[in-house]
Parts: C-alpha cells; sequence; structure tokens
C-alpha cells in the first residue's frame, strides 16, 4: 500500500479540493478506517485470504469460514455468497446478511477483452459441469459467472482456469474489476486502434498488486479502439475511447468518474490524446487518484463519480498531471460519439477477408452444456476463438467465410443465435433473485419469457428497442440507460405486496447518452409486464416519425401514452 502521507507532500504543488468535513481520503490524512469495511482491509489485506482458502477452507468446509472473509475478503477472489433458495424479495431488506446466506457460492471469472481459444472456452464450460451443476452466464462485465459453488471444489476450479489462462481474482471487491475490452479488437475493418496490449499490460502490473487492491469501492475500467464505443464508457470510471490526432495518428481520449446505480452520472470527458504505450500509466495515475482522495466515509459516496463530480473534470486532469503523471497530456477535441451501441451480433467481414460472428444467448443466460458445445464448433470449424461483450453476447473471431452458413446453423442447434430477434438481441437481465442476495424480484427467467412473448407480438420489429432488467436499484444491468429499463421492487397490487418493476424510458449510450425518463409514482407488475410493453411499443410504432428513434420521442411523447393509459387512435399490436 502507499503511503499516504508520501501522496500529501507531493500534493502540496496543486490546490486540492478539501471538503466540508472529513470523507476519509488518505491523501488528506483521514487514514483511521470509518466503516466496517474500510476495517476489515486495515485488519487483513483481502488478497491474503487466497491462501486460507486454499490451505484451511476448502479442507475444512463451509462451517470453518472467519465470517470477515466470507462476507468480505472473498469477494477480492470472484466469489459471493449466494441467496438461499426460498427467501421472497420483501425480506430482502429486513434479514441479515448470515440469515440471507446460503452454503454455495457465485463465482465470477474474468476475462478482460481476451480471446479466448478453443481451450478456454471448454475449461469454462467444464467448470460449469462439473462443479456449478451446469450454471454458467455471460454477464456485462464480460465475465462467466457460475453459481451452486462448493468451497472444497474451488482449488480444482482454479487450477483448470489457471491451465486455461484465465482466473478470478479481484473480480468482486474494492478492487480493479474485471476490463471490459472491445469484443472486436484488432479484427474490425472500422478499427481506429487495437489496445488490447495495453488492457493485458494493466492487468500484467496492477491486478494482484497490493498497491492496487484497496480502492474505496469498485473501480470499473472499459477500453476500445472501436468507433461504436462497444463499451459502455459512459458508464465506467474509466474508459479509454479510440481518437485520431491530426499529427500523432490513433490513440485514446480518457473519460472518467462513469457509473449508475442509485446516483447514476455519465463519465466525463477529458478531451486529451494519449498513445497507446500511455494508457497503463494514466490507468495507474487515475487509479491512485481514487485510492488517495476516494470517499471512504461513507459507502455510498465512495465511488469514483463523485470525486470527479465534486473537483470537475478540469481539476481532476490537473491533479493527474501534475502529482501522478509529471507531465502535461495533448489536449484533443473528444471523438464523436455514435447513434446507439453495438453489440456486433451477427457475421462481419474482418481486416483480413475472414469473419466474426456475434450470437445471442438470451439474457446472457448460457451453461456449462452449452460451452463445451461451442468449444466443440469452435474446434471443429477452425475459428480462432470467443470474446465476451458487455451486452451478455458472444463473438466469434476468425471465422472462414466458406463455413459460415454451415457454423451458423449449428450455432442456432445449441441456442446461440447470430440471427436473433431483434427482442432477443436487445434484452438483457442481471442475476435477480434467483441467486442474489441484493434482489428483491426474478429477472432472467421474466427477461426470457418476456423475449419469447414479444417476439409473437412483434415478429417484424423493424428497429432495435433495448429493454434491460435489473432485480435492485443497483443497476448492474445499465437500467438508466436502456430503451426500456426496468428496475425491480415490490408494488401493491390488489391490496398485496407483488413483484413489479419502476420503469425507465428512452435512455441511451452514445450520441443521444441520457438516463430513461422515470414516471412519477409509475410502477408495473411483473404478472403485466408483457402487455404494457406492448402498449408502450405500439405507441411509438403508430405515432413515431420517420427514422425517429425510440429514445427522441419518448422524449417528446406524451405521458399518458408513455404510461400506458391512452390508446392512440388506429394504434394496434
Amino acid at each position: 500500500m502507499s503511503d499516504p502521507r508520501f501522496t500529501a507532500k507531493r500534493a502540496e504543488r496543486t490546490e486540492i479540493p478539501r471538503p466540508k468535513r472529513g470523507e476519509g481520503q488518505w491523501a488528506l490524512g483521514y487514514t483511521e478506517p470509518l466503516n466496517k469495511n474500510e476495517q476489515s482491509k486495515k485488519d487483513d489485506s483481502p488478497l491474503n485470504v487466497r491462501d486460507r482458502i486454499l490451505h484451511t477452507y476448502s479442507k475444512r468446509g463451509f462451517d470453518s469460514i472467519d465470517p470477515a472473509d466470507l462476507r468480505g475478503r472473498f469477494r477480492w477472489m470472484g466469489l459471493y455468497t449466494q441467496r438461499k433458495p426460498g427467501i421472497d424479495g420483501g425480506k430482502t431488506a429486513i434479514l441479515e446478511e448470515e440469515e440471507l446466506d446460503d452454503r454455495y457460492f457465485m463465482l465470477r471469472v474474468r476475462s478482460d477483452g481476451k480471446l479466448l481459444p478453443a481451450a478456454a472456452v471448454r475449461a469454462l464450460g467444464t467448470i460449469g459441469v462439473d462443479f456449478a451443476r451446469d450454471t454458467a452466464d455471460v454477464t456485462d462485465r464480460e465475465n462467466i459467472q457460475y453459481h451452486w459453488i462448493r468451497i472444497e471444489d474451488v482449488p480444482a476450479i482454479w487450477e483448470r482456469l489457471d491451465e486455461a489462462g484465465l482466473h478470478s481474482l479481484e473480480a468482486c471487491g474494492d478492487s480493479p474489476r474485471p476490463f471490459l475490452g472491445s469484443p472486436v479488437a484488432g479484427v474490425a475493418k472500422d478499427e481506429i486502434i487495437d489496445g488490447t496490449s495495453a488492457l493485458a499490460e494493466i492487468e500484467r502490473r496492477y491486478i494482484g498488486n497490493p498497491d492496487f487492491a484497496n480502492f474505496p469501492r469498485k473501480f470499473k475500467t472499459a477500453l476500445t479502439g472501436h468507433p461504436s464505443h462497444d463499451v459502455s464508457p459512459e458508464t465506467n470510471d474509466i474508459a479509454f475511447v479510440g481518437t485520431v490526432h491530426p499529427e500523432h495518428g490513433p490513440g485514446f481520449d480518457v473519460w472518467v468518474g462513469g457509473g449508475l446505480s442509485t446516483n447514476p452520472m455519465l463519465a466525463q470527458k477529458m478531451g486529451v490524446w494519449i498513445p497507446l504505450e500511455q494508457v497503463p500509466d494514466v490507468w495507474e495515475g487515475v487509479a491512485s487518484i481514487f485510492r488517495d482522495y476516494g470517499y471512504r466515509r461513507l459507502r455510498s459516496r465512495a465511488r469514483l463519480k463523485f470525486l470527479v463530480a465534486d473537483w470537475g473534470i478540469a481539476k481532476f486532469r490537473e491533479v493527474l498531471e501534475n502529482e501522478y503523471l509529471g507531465t502535461e497530456l495533448v489536449t484533443l477535441e473528444s471523438p464523436a460519439s455514435p447513434v446507439g451501441h453495438r453489440d456486433h451480433v451477427g457475421v462481419h467481414e474482418q481486416q483480413d477477408g475472414k469473419r466474426y460472428v456475434g450470437v445471442a444467448p438470451i439474457a446472457g443466460r448460457v451453461s456449462g452444456t452449452v460451452l463445451v458445445q461451442l468449444a466443440d464448433l469452435i474446434e471443429q470449424y477452425g475459428v480462432a476463438g470467443a470474446r465476451l461483450t458487455p451486452y451478455q453476447k458472444i463473438v466469434l473471431i476468425g471465422v472462414e467465410p466458406e463455413v459460415v452458413d454451415e457454423l451458423l446453423d449449428r450455432l442456432d442447434e445449441i441456442g446461440l443465435s447470430a440471427r436473433p430477434s431483434n427482442w432477443r438481441q436487445n434484452t438483457m437481465a442481471c442475476t435477480g433473485i434467483e441467486f442474489c442476495k441484493l434482489a428483491i424480484v426474478d429477472t432472467k427467467n421474466r427477461a426470457r419469457d418476456l423475449v419469447a412473448e414479444l417476439e409473437k407480438r412483434f415478429p417484424d420489429l423493424d428497429t432495435p428497442i433495448t429493454v434491460n432488467v435489473n432485480g435492485c436499484p443497483n443497476a448492474c444491468a445499465r437500467t438508466q440507460v436502456a430503451d426500456i429499463g426496468l428496475k425491480g421492487q415490490l408494488v401493491m397490487h390488489e391490496g398485496e405486496q407483488v413483484e413489479g418493476f419502476q420503469v425507465h424510458l428512452g435512455g441511451a449510450t452514445g450520441l443521444q447518452a441520457n438516463f430513461g425518463r422515470k414516471l412519477r409514482a409509475h410502477k408495473v407488475t411483473s404478472a403485466g409486464l408483457d402487455d404494457y410493453v406492448t402498449v408502450v411499443v405500439t405507441h411509438y410504432l403508430a405515432d413515431r416519425e420517420d427514422g425517429e428513434s425510440f429514445t427522441t420521442w419518448v422524449a417528446r411523447a406524451d405521458e399518458e401514452l408513455l404510461r400506458g393509459e391512452k390508446a392512440l387512435e388506429g394504434a394496434t399490436s
């Protein structure tokens, strides 16, 4: 851990904004832990828990686990206890954490934008089959997420991951969370710059590094050199976005301070140009500012976005340059944002004449068996490998043109369609009440059923409409930036509390980046969700102008149309 007194001494050269009260900022002298999370990290580095898992807990079983490790430090190893079955959403905020805990774990495995060859995909699949009751989900942070993991099996799982060049280190916790990299890095014809090497260097230098293992809270990283901005850069703590300088050529702009949850903020654009080789140093600088000046007093204000909002982007850049980089960055207007997002689903030509093929599981749900089957296809058809995407999709890289049609048919057979409906392609869901201790409602199954129903009601939808389903306010599925964002909560219906959603409409990233419109006192029951979405989409299709996106329509639409309380004359689904 770096000495905050040293950091504070260096910072004397730059005027640092001081809050009216102590916020637990190490560099300003507030080094004593102010909550149980900070105390736990001071008591013992979370990275040390790996040895206890390998040599003690896995041999002695669940009951031997120290509670401070179980509900704290285990997260640095990618492990969370999962929700005990049978506990309804009404008890989520009432029961103590230990009452919600099951004796099994959720395990996240990082991919960090890596190309996964057949052997790695097979390893991920066999872990699901052998140790996780055949579970495996593709998350929107390019992870594979398992459930039903026994502590006794963790060493064998880690060994299998090591052999595949993968790991779960710092996949959770107050740490550098899994990186988002462009799924088509190095192969897309329209790519500005390939940042794969920079992500690999950040991982090599800083993942598992004690100096960067104790942030105030999570720290999310994204990097893309693709013009579609295919890693949701607006919603990450730090994002490197491809840009071209008229003299220096391709490089990256830096965006900081994005994040959603209960206080959503879009990242602020620094308006700079940095070369590929400088990316890891700038990452270290921004991460160090967060570590040294981040607000540790209250967990609810401990994300980088609050510091950036308070300092402003100009002051943040000044501190980064003067106190951490020791050099000024090149100023360049930030690159233009694209319309919408790009998940790379379908068949696309690569730079080398081969194809990449994006496939869409339903709301990210696959299985160990499906991943093993995918590995078989990768081997059989000579595919270079697979990458996971920030939209719960999978992209196959390096497909020979002559095998594409046959491969697409085989992919359909295992439930991974490269020719999905708009609804299947554009629906995401978080883990939900099935396994998550924070969730209030079901998400994965509800999203699957919603997709199936909307495919029947709008089989020929001619425009993408994104639907993001979240089980609680934490926005793991990026609720606020979807066309239709659904935030799970309990709602009153006929005198009883039932599962339902608060609705956010018209959110977006890219050129139209904004947080969805919330309708005052408007809730939808889970049972009534199919009909509600049907009514709103029907209104959009009937009322839209030529080429008008759902986001633009929502911004001008009459609130009665958005609530579904008024029928447009002549509108039919």
